[in-house]
């Protein structure tokens, strides 16, 4: 369908939609829309193309997609205005980005790497938002440089990424801070001139305020920015003393997500992860495995064996012990109770952890290589526990030394279907 939009105003298409330019001069975000080019617009996003000349579309709209023509700009003064002030700041500078849920952080990013782009700065992104990563997988704190002006995040694949394993950063402050001094130390080794950092939108109430002022602690940013649609972000912008703090406006034309458009975003980001995957087999003997108990310690003797085996009444399909914890994997029909448990953690002064087999099927997994760098995700799709053996639905299959254990579990066709700590220290 073609559309023509006069000068002037500014042509906002939602997903899922493709958008062709026939004629005409656009900008998006910053970035040059040419003639001939073609922009694939997800579902329950949006794409605000600002039209410098009298211009023709070519639009395809998928199902639930619309679109509108609105006066003027959607990028707001403020952002001008903030992109100016940090851009004139010495190099290197880093930029730590702050907002609530469907805010404009991912738009305001786009926007201020083309500016940076602009001025010819060697520039760099970590997407920390764990839910809703662009530049990564979901559950990943995502980095790359970007060289060529983008008019979407998700344009950008990761070069490396640290695998979390959950996306909401409520249950792993730590790891989201290990995870963002780890990436920022190997960004600036690499002379970076500006680098972006997005956050989650996890704004609201004390702990989320702790959570943010602990993050900046961490990053050390140049400066924060503040995209508030209200008051929302003040706890946190006026407990932050040290690095310089913009306040700046939640444009009107950002689109508002439920959390159903926010799961199927995500899933559109696991297909793209997992695209050419396939089941691979990797040794516990050959991997090192992180956030899990399975291989944490050693199979267990047979003489311990049989004692759990007496003490529980049924014999286990495997047994792995740790400094501080039994665990024990039963067949999916077996069954014990919690006095025979105790028994066991009484017998052998350890905490017993007992999973049944295949409860693990489904887990999100991230792998890595000998020096730590993120080569892919992947979805558990069973263990040989005699074997110990982990069969893995992915498109990684060299050089994988470490396989990491998310909390997120899968079905085989990347939709989420809830949560898991089989594996967890959590003794749950």
């Amino acid at each position: 369908m073609k559309h023509i939009v006069k000068k002037g105003k500014t042509l906002l298409v939602d997903g899922p939609a493709s958008v062709s330019l026939l004629s005409g001069r656009i900008s998006v975000l910053g970035a040059p829309f040419k003639i001939g080019e073609k922009i694939i617009i997800r579902d329950g996003k949006r794409v605000p193309f600002g039209v410098r000349k009298k211009a023709t579309f070519d639009l395809m709209l998928g199902g639930g997609a619309s679109f509108e023509e609105i006066d003027g700009d959607t990028v707001p003064p403020s952002w001008e205005n903030a992109a100016k002030e940090v851009l004139s700041l010495k190099k290197p500078v880093t930029v730590m980005v702050m907002g609530g849920v469907d805010s404009g952080k991912t738009s305001f990013c786009t926007f201020l790497t083309n500016e940076a782009l602009r001025k010819k700065w060697k520039t760099g992104i970590i997407d920390a938002d764990l839910g809703q990563s662009d530049v990564g997988p979901p559950s990943t704190i995502g980095f790359n440089f970007v060289s060529e002006p983008v008019k979407d995040l998700f344009e950008i694949k990761a070069e490396n990424a640290y695998f979390v394993g959950l996306t909401s950063p409520s249950g792993a402050v730590n790891k989201v801070i290990e995870g963002l001094i780890e990436l920022k130390n190997r960004v600036m080794e690499a002379d970076v001139d500006f680098l972006i950092v997005n956050t989650d939108g996890w704004v609201d109430g004390e702990d989320a305020a702790k959570y943010k002022i602990q993050l900046t602690k961490t990053v050390s940013p140049s400066v924060v920015v503040g995209i508030q649609q209200e008051d929302e972000l003040t706890p946190i912008l006026t407990a932050l003393k040290e690095p310089k703090v913009l306040a700046i406006d939640s444009p009107q034309m950002v689109q508002r997500r439920n959390r159903e458009k926010r799961k199927i975003l995500r899933e559109l980001s696991y297909k793209k992860y997992l695209k050419q995957a396939k089941v691979q087999s990797f040794t516990l003997n050959w991997v090192k495995v992180e956030d899990s108990l399975l291989g944490a310690g050693s199979p267990m003797t047979p003489w311990h064996m049989e004692k759990i085996r007496n003490l529980l009444g049924t014999r286990p399909i495997y047994c792995e012990e740790t400094l501080t914890t039994i665990f024990i994997v039963l067949r999916k029909n077996q069954s014990v109770t919690e006095e025979q448990i105790k028994e066991i953690e009484g017998s052998f002064g350890k905490r017993a952890k007992v999973i049944r087999e295949g409860e693990e099927e489904g887990l999100l997994v991230g792998l890595q290589d000998e020096r730590g760098k993120f080569l892919g995700i992947g979805i558990l799709c069973g263990v040989d526990y005699r074997r110990r053996v982990l069969k893995v639905y992915t498109p990684i299959n060299e050089n994988v030394s470490t396989i990491r254990f998310g909390q997120i579990k899968l079905d085989e066709n990347g939709r989420e279907i809830g949560l898991s700590t089989v594996y967890s220290n959590y003794l749950m």
